[in-house]
Order: C-alpha cells, then structure tokens, then sequence
C-alpha cells in the first residue's frame, strides 16, 4: 500500500512527464507537498520510478498504479467545478483529498453521470476507465438504505442516520461505520448482515436508517 505522500509524488511527476519534464524542479513544482531525495530513492528503490540521463520517469508499474490515481482526481475536478461550481483556487485541494478515499464503483459513477469526460478543467487528458471502454450510460449503484438490498446483496456503508446519539454510537461499536461493506445475509425471519467476518441481526427499522452505495460482487472487497 502506498502512502497518500507517495501517491502525490507519482501524481507530481505523472504530470511533469506528460509536459515533457522530468527534472526534479518540475516535479517539485507540481507536488502540493515537499519531496526529499529520500523521499524519490524510497519509489526509486520500489521500482515505481526510473532514473536516466533524460531525468526521472515512472516505470510500468509506477505508471499502473498512478493512472487510477490521476484518473480520479480530474474527475473530481470536472465535478467540483461542473456540477458544484466550485471555484478553481478551492477546486485543487478539494480534487487531491477526493482521489484518495473515492471508491472504484463511486468513480464510474461519477464518470457515467459527467458523460465521460475526456479532459479536465485544466486541458489535460483523463485516463479512461471501464466504464468509458464499455460506453456506460445508466447508473445502477446507487444509495439506498440498508433495509432495501436483497438476500445476498452487498453495499458500503456511507454515512447513518441514527435514531439517538446512543444509537448511533451502539453501531459504531459493532463495527458498522462508513466504508465497511455489508453483506445482507438473509431478510427473514430476522433481518441479518455479515461484514468483516462478523454476522449481526438487527431490526430492520435500524437498517433503513444505515444507507449503503449499493455494489456489484467485484466491488464487494
């Protein structure tokens, strides 16, 4: 797993490159946060970067983990500033804290809601997903409340609307927070879920006020 400072450095030189620089000056100038030379050595010695003659470049793999990366953050500036007209001085912070928590099937959402974008605000090109390969145009995740998913369906857990504060407290200690992905085991009898290798029955009025982003089976991990 790579750290978000990591992610930022590759980011940096992913767009240095693609203006045809790769002098550490450029890259530096492009990373919202300080780079050491240990900092390049670490990703050097990773084998996510390569350094020539030419300057540093990012490898195959460095360029495979960071496409997703670059991906999703010039769909969130498409969509801070399209959608949320959000202004372009307040639009970068918000696109680099957005890359790295957006979930694979929030992403393609996204992407299908805006059409497929092929650049961002700034002119540069969005690397394409599998949406954009299969032309998707209909959304079908979506967020619903817990209550609502069949048998065998699955969701992550985006935000809950409690009851009471004791409530919503006696979750969170169960484990159920945003992010954790659940499974319904079964609706009847007894509402039942199984998430992180626990199974929990609970009544099903608690559950309609847990809202999940609904997910396909490749997603469910």
């Amino acid at each position: 797993m790579l750290s978000e400072k990591q992610e930022e450095i590759l980011e940096a030189v992913w767009t240095a490159n693609e203006m045809d620089r790769y002098d550490t000056v450029a890259i530096r100038k492009r990373c919202p946060i300080s780079i050491s030379d240990d900092d390049l050595n670490v990703l050097l010695q990773l084998g996510l970067l390569s350094m020539g003659k030419g300057g540093i470049t990012l490898t195959e793999e460095g360029k495979r983990l960071t496409e997703p990366i670059k991906r999703r953050h010039r769909l969130a500036e498409v969509l801070l500033t399209s959608v949320l007209d959000m202004k372009h001085t307040d639009m970068e912070e918000v696109a680099c804290k957005v890359e790295h928590s957006l979930a694979p099937e929030v992403e393609e959402s996204i992407c299908i809601l805006l059409g497929h974008p092929e650049i961002c605000p700034d002119g540069k090109p969005i690397p394409k997903g599998r949406c954009c390969a299969a032309g998707s145009k209909k959304v079908d995740n979506v967020v619903i409340s817990l209550a609502e998913l069949k048998a065998s369906e699955s969701g992550r857990i985006t935000y809950i609307k409690p009851t009471s504060h004791e409530n919503f407290h006696q979750l969170i200690s169960f484990g159920l927070h945003p992010g954790v992905v659940v499974t319904v085991h079964r609706q009847t009898p007894v509402f039942c879920i199984k998430f992180e290798n626990t199974e929990l029955a609970m009544d099903k009025d608690i559950a309609s006020n847990i809202f999940v982003w609904r997910i396909n089976g490749h997603n469910a991990k």
